[in-house]
């Protein structure tokens, strides 16, 4: 993909007066700068967060009740639920698709630039909203992430905190959504079919529809829940008529292309860094694309595959666990593909590429663990145990996380105009990558021995494999403060590193190296021509 007509750069920036200081972020309609505001902020949630999850490795460190109440501590597992999935996953790629996607396609801008800062400001309120929850009476949420009725019905002020901060937050999801398809759709740079997009923007394109199809679905969900708890309806009432199992169909149709949402962008970023460093084009585009749209759409037709313990049908267990395998079809074609492009290329191996080559061995871990899942007979006898939190961890911390921390060492030189340290790089990459397994793959025995999940206490036969977990924890917490204070930081400063070259990586290709490092303020105001 060769480009013409990239003449823009430092000299256009004279000609539109941006505003400085903190106006330049309250009022941000450049998509770079709120690119910025949102990886910040997730990288903050990301950290809150993390703390809440060293509080609940520290209750488990040993039988008996060491700390806290086991009331707070459910409300601890569900807030690090809430918060990691809706403050720290979901803003972080949204960040990365405001900051690369108009630059991948040849945009000046995100199309919708004023509904771009408003979608960014509804996060801060919903995430105070979050916080103050804790201090109401009767404390923050405990219900789980999935906030399943009819605990959820019970709970006192804070859950309906957390219902507000969902509602405010799905509705910057939604209008994210909306501008990241409406950029796609109509503001490629002449000669860029959508069969030649970088997959991260098809990852991000079918993501986006995804998120505007399913964020109703949770609004409509946590709203009915509200009118139960205030209005006196019974939607999930059995006294009244209604059904505690409604709530759990209309949560996980939403809650299922949710993991998706979650992923199909660390995808896209693996698909662009791999290439990059196999110094090869990605092998199959096509079916990476066609894999893509199969995960989507399979993505609604297997959301009961949570509730097999609900007491389903025979039939319908067996409609769901195939639909459920099904999807490892196009997984598995994604992941062929990947290792097809590494295949014979000339690889090195900096830190995006570690990331990239982690995230594949351990993605693929916690894609067999929920190929397991999906058999119904074994997902009853594991249904709530540990076994069910270490698959998920797989894919969201080494799957979702292990992309971003790629994607991050991949770009930062385009979006600072400085390298990394690479050696302070392949510490937090092994340190992450070490600690992670250390945490997450012991709570594959305690799930298969029946250790249930988010209970404060445990039979003594529990403790070594927690003492395990435990310690890892808090090595890999411990990493990503490493790579906040000792990789980013000095980064995004510039002190003692080198100035990056506008194309750092010499097998990177795409319309996002053709420009400076750093990025200009303003890019693309010719759009350059694709040939």
């Amino acid at each position: 993909m060769t480009t013409i007509g990239h003449d823009q750069g430092a000299q256009h920036d004279h000609a539109h007066q941006h505003p400085v200081g903190w106006r330049r972020w309250l009022y941000a309609t450049n998509h770079k700068d709120i690119g910025t505001l949102y990886l910040i902020f997730s990288f903050i949630m990301f950290l809150s967060g993390g703390v809440m999850a060293l509080l609940i490795r520290v209750e488990l460190f040993e039988p008996g009740m060491q700390i806290m109440r086991p009331e707070f501590f459910n409300q601890l597992t569900t807030m690090h639920g809430v918060v990691m999935v809706f403050g720290a996953i979901m803003p972080a790629f949204v960040g990365f698709a405001n900051w690369m996607l108009p630059l991948q396609i040849g945009a000046s801008d995100m199309a919708f630039a004023r509904m771009n800062n408003f979608s960014f400001w509804l996060l801060p309120p919903a995430a105070l909203l979050l916080t103050i929850s804790f201090f109401v009476p009767g404390g923050a949420t405990a219900a789980g992430w999935t906030l399943y009725a009819p605990l959820s019905v019970q709970m006192g002020p804070g859950m309906d905190l957390a219902i507000f901060a969902l509602h405010i937050m799905g509705a910057s999801s939604i209008m994210g959504a909306i501008n990241i398809v409406v950029t796609i759709l109509n503001m490629r740079a002449p000669g860029m079919s959508l069969m030649k997009m970088p997959m991260f923007a098809w990852t991000w394109l079918i993501t986006a529809y995804l998120l505007i199809a399913v964020m109703p679905v949770l609004a409509g969900a946590i709203t009915m829940l509200l009118f139960d708890r205030h209005f006196g309806t019974s939607f999930f009432n059995a006294a009244g008529g209604g059904d505690p199992v409604l709530y759990q169909h209309i949560f996980w149709f939403f809650g299922h292309p949710e993991v998706y949402i979650m992923i199909l962008p660390a995808f896209g970023i693996i698909s662009q860094v791999i290439p990059a460093f196999s110094r090869k084009p990605l092998f199959g585009y096509h079916s990476m694309v066609y894999a893509t749209a199969s995960i989507a759409i399979l993505s609604f037709m297997v959301w009961a595959h949570h509730m097999f313990v609900t007491g389903m049908p025979v039939t319908g267990q067996l409609f769901f666990m195939y639909s459920t395998m099904l999807i490892a079809v196009p997984t598995g074609v994604k992941v062929f593909n990947w290792v097809a492009t590494m295949w014979r290329g000339a690889l090195t191996f900096e830190t995006p590429m570690l990331f990239a080559i982690g995230f594949l061995f351990v993605f693929t871990m916690g894609g067999f663990t929920g190929l397991i899942l999906s058999v119904a007979p074994l997902d009853v006898a594991m249904h709530g145990t540990y076994y069910v939190v270490a698959h998920f961890h797989y894919v969201l911390v080494a799957g979702s996380l292990f992309a971003l921390f790629s994607g991050w060492y991949y770009w930062s030189p385009k979006w600072t105009g400085y390298m990394y340290n690479e050696v302070r790089g392949r510490i937090h990459f092994w340190g992450s990558l070490i600690s992670f397994n250390i945490t997450f793959f012991p709570m594959h025995f305690l799930g298969l021995a029946g250790m249930p999940r988010r209970y404060a206490d445990y039979p003594a036969q529990f403790t070594d494999f927690n003492q395990i977990a435990t310690i890892g924890a808090f090595v890999f917490g411990l990493m990503q403060v490493y790579f906040l204070f000792w990789v980013a930081l000095p980064t995004y400063r510039g002190k003692r590193h080198l100035p990056a070259a506008d194309k750092p990586w010499d097998g990177a290709q795409g319309l996002e190296w053709t420009i400076p490092s750093p990025a200009p303020f303003h890019t693309f105001e010719k759009p350059p021509v694709v040939e």
